[in-house]
């Protein structure tokens, strides 16, 4: 994933309405929600929650299906996979370069003794 991305996601998710209701469609599970049963569960009003979906759809963390006149929002596992991976790839490299050049300078140090 793309760092542009990734910001463009966490940015997206940075807002508490779009939170839960992200959260709302990760616990529907592959089901997913209806608009209406997520303004139902979580109080939001019809406007306000089609534009926080939107935002959601446009950054590709939710997509929408219609079945008939209902309209089922998804949580995009994918994405969340692959922005979830972004965020610990790298987790504690750093330390770990770190400790190596501890090592590396002890190991330098006896040889120069």
């Amino acid at each position: 994933m793309k760092l542009d991305d990734a910001a463009a996601h966490l940015e997206a998710l940075g807002n508490p309405t779009r939170l839960k209701i992200y959260r709302a469609l990760i616990r529907a599970g592959g089901a997913g929600l209806a608009v209406g049963r997520l303004q139902e569960k979580l109080k939001i009003a019809p406007s306000t929650l089609s534009h926080h979906i939107k935002a959601l759809v446009v950054v590709g963390l939710v997509t929408q299906v219609r079945d008939a006149t209902t309209l089922i929002c998804h949580a995009n596992y994918e994405v969340m996979r692959e922005l979830v991976g972004f965020l610990v790839a790298e987790c504690c490299t750093e330390s770990a370069e770190t400790a190596d050049a501890k090592v590396n300078a002890k190991t330098n140090a006896r040889t120069a003794a």
